[in-house]
């Protein structure tokens, strides 16, 4: 099993070395592959050592399977390619998110509509990875008519420039800017550019990957993306309007039997999901489960997950995983 990594040398990319790692994916080679100012670097997995090559390199080595974190444009350029060589490609970019030929993908939603055909499956973003994930099994029995969803999310989710803009301003040096604001003792309305309509690319992915993934029209989205002066992980404030009536302990129950999420709702005792608790974590944390007494048949939540796990890496090393589980690679 030859598995490159793109993007290997950056913050998702060393995470997702270190998640195959951990979770044993079984890599004969590895392929570490990042831009041409890091070629001839060396990356340890496994106790072994490995070298960065470029990606023509990559291509001809034929990988079963390339995992991408190295930014849209590199993914619009060479996923196809290594795709046209037999790669499958687990893109974790947005440039193929809202392709209506390319699924996107998170494991225990959907993973059921891959089939040996897709060369080019997308990974969600993060913050809609984690809001889906408690939501869908709720939709699933309810049926979602509207959400309103306010994210804070980690500097980790601007890569290494972000960690680097906090700690820099925490430590009083002068850094260069990830973000046009300080950001240490602040909170930014902003991530991610905006558009047209107002709101920024950040919010719409909410909007548009949640229709997509739950392949649901209807369900109307609305979004505020704030950065925060954080390092643990994402965290996700959420309203959401059902079309019935629903029963406060089915809500829990349900939650708590789903894969991957685990429910920490006990305010009396100070338990509830928080970005510090979450960090290096794979799963994701609902809490502070109430109903939304303002409005029928609405509901509160309070989601958090570590966005460079679940977020990203451990997604797309799920992906991969049922590919190879199904004989799909």
């Amino acid at each position: 099993m030859k598995v490159a990594v793109v993007g290997a040398t950056g913050l998702v990319g060393r995470k997702m070395l270190q998640v195959l790692e951990e979770r044993n994916f079984p890599v004969t080679e590895l392929i570490p592959v990042a831009s041409e100012s890091s070629v001839g670097r060396e990356i340890t997995f496994k106790n072994r050592t490995y070298k960065v090559v470029g990606t023509r390199e990559a291509i001809q080595m034929k990988p079963q399977v390339a995992i991408f974190s190295a930014g849209g444009e590199t993914s619009l350029t060479w996923a196809p390619q290594f795709a046209a060589a037999g790669t499958t490609v687990i893109d974790n970019s947005s440039a193929w998110r809202m392709d209506p030929a390319k699924k996107l993908i998170i494991p225990e939603i959907n993973a059921d509509t891959l089939t040996r055909d897709d060369k080019i499956i997308a990974n969600p973003n993060c913050s809609t990875i984690q809001m889906l994930m408690a939501i869908a099994p709720l939709h699933k029995k309810y049926k979602i008519k509207r959400m309103v969803v306010s994210t804070y999310q980690s500097v980790t989710g601007s890569g290494l420039k972000g960690i680097t803009q906090l700690e820099g301003e925490r430590e009083g040096k002068e850094v260069k800017k990830a973000y046009a604001h300080p950001i240490d003792r602040n909170c930014l309305p902003h991530c991610d550019s905006f558009t047209e309509n107002g709101y920024t690319k950040e919010e719409m992915k909410l909007v548009n990957e949640t229709c997509k993934i739950l392949n649901d029209d209807s369900i109307k989205v609305t979004a505020t993306a704030v950065r925060v002066p954080v390092t643990g992980g994402h965290s996700e404030s959420i309203n959401i309007e059902f079309e019935r009536d629903y029963n406060l302990d089915d809500i829990r129950n349900l939650l708590s039997q789903t894969p991957g999420v685990v429910v920490q709702d006990d305010p009396s005792q100070n338990i509830y999901p928080m970005a510090l608790t979450a960090n290096e974590k794979d799963e994701v944390f609902v809490g502070r489960i109430r109903r939304d007494f303002s409005r029928e048949n609405s509901l509160n939540l309070w989601v958090v997950s570590d966005n460079l796990r679940k977020g990203a890496a451990t997604n797309a090393v799920q992906i991969a995983e049922y590919l190879n589980k199904q004989q799909l690679l």
